[in-house]
């Protein structure tokens, strides 16, 4: 899984040399905001139900037909509470680990063209997850660096989905 850590020693590894400076204060920095990140996971990681029902609430707000056609309304919510969740998750997994390798591999790739052959709207995802990136309250919900940290990678799945 790809993080800070697994990307810069890898990086050096293939160029055959040590890892410079410059990689070392990048770790370094990643480091410096892990505990702002495992806060961040550690409230997501209580609240995902409310926080999931409360973004799909404001998709079927925006977008009454929900994600996709063909099924009735209640399993096209249920499909979308469980794409947020997921999501949601995945977002989780990247401020343990301190990168995007989790939304990459697991979340992101392929992401789009799967949706657009299914006939899912990726614009619905994204006001999903611009609700729960709009609802973020510091200091209520966590930390200002907290919340830097989870928004960064909430901004993150937002843009590879519009």
């Amino acid at each position: 899984m790809k993080s800070v850590l697994t990307t810069t020693i890898a990086s050096a590894d293939t160029a055959g040399r040590y890892p410079s400076g410059s990689d070392l204060e990048s770790i370094a920095g990643n480091i410096q905001r892990a505990d702002a990140r495992l806060e961040a996971a550690d409230k997501l990681a209580s609240n995902y139900a409310a926080v999931a029902k409360e973004a799909v609430d404001a998709v079927y707000a925006e977008f009454p037909d929900g994600v996709s056609k063909g099924c009735t309304p209640e399993v096209r919510k249920d499909k979308c509470l469980r794409d947020v969740t997921t999501y949601l998750r995945l977002i989780n997994y990247c401020l343990v680990i301190g990168g995007t390798g989790p939304l990459d591999e697991w979340g992101i790739a392929g992401a789009r063209e799967v949706y657009r052959s299914l006939g899912i709207n990726t614009a619905a995802y994204v006001a999903a997850f611009t609700k729960v990136r709009d609802r973020i309250c510091v200091p209520r919900d966590m930390s200002a660096q907290a919340a830097t940290e989870l928004t960064g990678y909430i901004d993150y799945l937002i843009n590879s989905m519009s």
